[in-house]
């Protein structure tokens, strides 16, 4: 029996899976910019003409946004988060809303059967982060709090599919919450898909935990078109 020779991926896929993961794993956070060409060359062991190779396929798939003279930034934990959030540029805040509410209500119904007391635990506490910092008037980290709160709920489900899905929406919902804080007569603080929806999903109560995510996402649906 004759052995065929083993197929080693090219050097260039292999720097991407190492760029990939280092995104993914949180090294290189969301918004931030990597470390310079000259000092990721010497770590990786690598040509600069590799490394760019590697830099081009994760810009191309949107994790990644090269800024001529600047450097290089972190915009996408995924290709799949990249994507999505070039995808969202072209659509209205009424067209995102409408796919959260089909996302939203799923998380809750999966969460209300699948979630542990850690994950209650984590939830309530970004609740409280989230009600403080609105308070203080600090509103990076109450959007911050509010996002990693909807994004724990799909985390809660347990459909790791879900929840990438989930958080390909981090940036643009992120940056949503914001420009909404701004406007005139915006509750920063609703109970309906918040704090509601964690008790119904303490109960494991699936139907009170999705109608809760349909009045939250329904008001603001309402609240947008005034």
């Amino acid at each position: 029996m004759s052995l065929s020779p083993s197929v080693r991926p090219p050097l260039a896929a292999e720097v991407t899976a190492k760029l990939r993961e280092m995104v993914h794993s949180g090294e290189w956070p969301l918004n931030q910019r990597i470390p310079p060409e000259p000092e990721l060359v010497a770590r990786l062991g690598v040509s600069r003409g590799t490394l760019r190779e590697a830099v081009k396929a994760l810009a191309h798939g949107g994790m990644l946004e090269v800024r001529r003279g600047d450097g290089t930034y972190v915009r996408a934990t995924s290709e799949m988060s990249g994507a999505a959030r070039r995808m969202y540029q072209d659509h209205t805040e009424q067209h995102i809303l409408e796919v959260r509410l089909g996302l939203d209500t799923q998380a809750a119904r999966l969460a209300a059967r699948n979630a542990t007391d850690d994950d209650v635990t984590a939830l309530r506490a970004l609740l409280a982060t989230r009600d403080q910092a609105w308070k203080n008037g600090d509103f990076e980290p109450w959007a911050d709090a509010d996002w990693h709160f909807h994004e724990g709920i799909a985390r809660a489900s347990g459909n790791p599919l879900l929840h990438e899905l989930y958080a390909s929406f981090g940036t643009v919902f992120h940056q949503d919450l914001l420009t909404q804080q701004r406007r005139p007569g915006f509750n920063g603080l609703p109970r309906d898909g918040h704090e509601t929806l964690l008790e119904a999903i303490e109960r494991r109560d699936e139907d009170a935990a999705v109608a809760t995510v349909s009045r939250n996402l329904n008001s603001c649906a309402e609240w947008l078109a005034e």
